[in-house]
């Protein structure tokens, strides 16, 4: 396989830690699709990134069963409305929650929509679309009528704080009735991502320049439980985009992903 530049090259890690947790006995992440294409792949996964054995694997898949159970909520709500996954990477969600009638466009960057349409062919009611997140130009390829969720799993938190802001804003101005379901990783995280400390084995993470508190991402108290504001490595939040309010959808550390068996 070509090599990959920095943050494209995440999709297959978390690809790599979905498929290892989906192949856990009693997992409740199932993941077949991650699995079989993790085992096609002509790729040094286990040397590159791993065993995958430590809670690392758990945290990718409970992260990923918060997203799946708003994004399914959304279909049962809009069920012929339309799911944008912003920097979809490898992400297998569609053949996790696909309703059957709704529509689905991926917008990533140019080399991981190129590895995505080779190893993840579009159906019918699924549109790929190459550029970067932050491009203005991108929501205009959406129809907004019968409902929008715009997803960014995995993705913010590699964007600079002003990219951040403009993407919301361009999203509410689109999308005045829709829904952005993103995560958040803290500043300690982030820090240690910039200064190269977060490494594993032979790979190190991509730095991360934006990471939260929890203070200053939802200033309304009562959003944010007392119990939740410390001992997370993954938040998982929904805003509202007609009047930015945002709400927690779940908070994942270490603590969650034992529990979670």
């Amino acid at each position: 396989m070509e090599e990959l530049s920095a943050i494209p090259e995440t999709a297959l890690w978390t690809l790599y830690h979905r498929a290892v947790e989906a192949r856990r006995p009693g997992t409740p992440y199932p993941d077949p699709k991650a699995v079989e294409l993790v085992e096609a792949l002509d790729y040094p996964f286990a040397e590159r990134f791993g065993s995958g054995q430590g809670f690392g694997s758990r945290l990718q898949g409970a992260r990923c069963g918060l997203f799946d159970q708003e994004v399914a909520d959304f279909l049962l709500r809009c069920p012929r409305g339309t799911v944008v996954c912003l920097g979809d990477g490898l992400e297998t969600q569609y053949w996790r929650v696909d309703n059957g009638r709704a529509q689905w466009l991926t917008v990533d960057l140019p080399e991981a929509v190129a590895l995505r349409e080779r190893l993840l062919p579009p159906g019918p009611r699924q549109r790929l679309l190459a550029c970067s997140a932050t491009d203005p130009a991108w929501p205009a390829e959406v129809d907004p009528a019968l409902g929008v969720l715009i997803v960014a799993q995995g993705l913010l938190m590699y964007l600079q704080p002003a990219e951040v802001r403009e993407l919301f804003t361009r999203c509410a101005d689109r999308f005045p009735g829709g829904t952005l379901l993103f995560d958040v990783v803290p500043r300690w995280f982030s820090g240690m991502t910039k200064s190269g400390r977060a490494a594993r084995r032979g790979y190190t993470v991509p730095p991360m320049p934006w990471g939260v508190r929890s203070h200053e991402l939802l200033r309304d108290a009562r959003t944010v439980p007392l119990t939740a504001r410390h001992g997370w490595l993954f938040r998982v939040l929904a805003l509202d985009l007609p009047d930015q309010r945002a709400r927690i959808v779940g908070t994942v550390g270490l603590a969650e992903a034992l529990r979670r068996r």
